[in-house]
């Protein structure tokens, strides 16, 4: 049985340390450069608004394309999505609830 245990908590720091390491492992390489890259770049992506009204339609308005900074990672970094991710998602969907329907409005 104290084998099996072993073996257990094994795998589990594997699983636990395999990604750790990834992350710290991309997080270095855009701190210092590592591979000398450009480490931002620009997307162009085209929003919409998607407005669910109270009669259970939903309205949709366009937005102008956008160009938004992605940075070359395998992670996010600085707040910027990975650009494998943002030139593969270049329609960002914005919903948009008016607020309850009307029989539940709750009135105090």
């Amino acid at each position: 049985m104290p084998r099996l245990k072993r073996i257990l908590m094994i795998v589990v720091l594997v699983i636990v340390a395999i990604p750790v390491l990834a992350f710290a492992a991309d997080y270095l390489s855009v701190r210092f450069n590592v591979p000398n890259r450009t480490l931002f770049d620009d997307v162009e992506v085209r929003q919409f608004y998607a407005v669910k009204l109270k009669d259970k339609k939903t309205s949709y308005m366009f937005g102008q394309p956008q160009t938004v900074e992605c940075v070359n990672a395998l992670f996010p970094h600085d707040g910027d999505t990975p650009c494998w991710y943002r030139k593969s998602h270049t329609v960002i969907e914005v919903d948009i609830n008016s607020g309850p329907p009307a029989p539940f409005i709750d009135t105090p």
